[in-house]
């Protein structure tokens, strides 16, 4: 199969990735995105090592290890401040990368957007694609500043909240997990690694956990029902209410809170997609296609994987179509691994006390699946 240009809307990490693997493999990629510029905004991430490896294979990990806190294992805790156990985490990408790294989202795309520059990845700020056509071995778009371009491949890889799906005749949309999360960067004291606490009852957050993003500051999260109440609170505050029966590190964290600290709340939805993911050579990544809740913080990992898998399968010497039906049955099972897991623990998370609950078992073993290479 011949590839030789082709347009990617959407510039997270899925978009990017995907880019940067293209223009690596001599493709002429075009990456369109509806924000106006780029900003630094965001919360941090945890980055299992199946997502570092793939960042090792796009010539991005060196300066993603510089900006990152590496990490191998995590401290399960009660919420009395009681250690339940430690948890090693599987090296998902390999020996010789870590288990995890916790970092600011923000520094990753700055990374990945200088990497798509590097390779020529020519990026258009402030444009949507308003409209496509497929016909046979092309498809062309149509974008918000009403220009007509066509191209071997579209990539939509705008997300969980994408206005594309659906043209593609794709028929499942997001749908509610049941549970909200607040995120936060805070301060952390240098013995604090990474921690998650599980509740003694049902009167606060369902679970509380941080993961180190330099030397000074970490990542938090708070689940908790997904509608935020009307109880007059400023976000910190409200974060700090929720958090007001987790002790032991939680107590440091949750006294760091103030406000000045940059909060987001968000209520967690959750898609799959197992069928076809395209309309001809229209073909939809990532999170427009798989989005989970966050509970083995995997989202970022499965959407890189589907990039860098993407550029090799369309790059290959053979047909579209049997490339891209051997790309999405090689995908499907690894992802359906990773929904079913996220999805068990959210429903131990909104019934506390399920018997057999267990959701240090299912984390490490939907892990200890990823462990081959993608």
């Amino acid at each position: 199969m011949s590839v030789h240009n082709v347009l990617i809307v959407g510039g997270g990490f899925t978009g990017l990735t995907t880019a940067i693997a293209l223009a690596q493999r001599d493709v002429k990629v075009t990456l369109v995105d509806k924000a106006p510029a780029w900003a630094r905004v965001g919360h941090g991430l945890t980055i299992q090592g199946n997502a570092l490896w793939v960042f090792k294979e796009i010539g991005v990990i060196d300066e993603v290890l510089e900006v990152g806190q590496a990490e191998n294992g995590v401290t399960l805790y009660w919420a009395d401040g009681r250690v339940m156990a430690e948890m090693p985490t599987p090296r998902t990408g390999g020996d010789d990368l870590p288990a995890t790294i916790g970092a600011l989202r923000p520094d990753l795309h700055e990374i990945l957007v200088r990497k798509a520059e590097e390779h020529g990845v020519e990026i258009r700020l402030g444009l949507e694609l308003t409209d496509f056509e497929t016909d046979g071995d092309t498809a062309t778009s149509v974008l918000s500043d009403g220009t007509r371009e066509t191209w071997d491949i579209i990539v939509v890889a705008d997300g969980i909240k994408s206005e594309n799906r659906a043209k593609l005749g794709i028929a499942e949309d997001r749908a509610p997990s049941g549970l909200g999360i607040w995120r936060a960067v805070t301060s952390r004291l240098p013995e604090m690694t990474g921690g998650i606490a599980y509740p003694l009852d049902d009167s606060g957050a369902y679970k509380v956990g941080y993961t180190p993003v330099s030397e000074d500051q970490c990542y938090i999260f708070v689940l908790c029902p997904p509608e935020r109440p009307d109880n007059g609170l400023e976000g910190w505050q409200e974060a700090q209410r929720l958090m007001a029966n987790f002790h032991g590190p939680f107590d440091y964290l949750r006294e760091s809170l103030g406000p000045d600290t940059f909060l987001n709340f968000q209520e967690i939805e959750w898609i799959f997609v197992e069928g076809p993911w395209n309309k001809g050579r229209v073909v939809a990544l990532g999170e427009a296609v798989h989005a989970v809740p966050p509970l083995i913080a995997q989202g970022a990992a499965q959407c890189v994987e589907d990039a860098l898998l993407f550029a090799e399968y369309m790059t290959a010497e053979d047909d579209f179509d049997e490339q891209l039906a051997a790309f999405h049955a090689r995908r499907i099972p690894r992802i359906k691994g990773v929904v079913d897991a996220s999805l068990q623990l959210a429903n131990w998370e909104l019934h506390p006390g399920t018997p057999d609950a267990d959701p240090g078992r299912v984390m490490a073993e939907a892990l200890v699946a990823l462990v081959p290479e993608p």
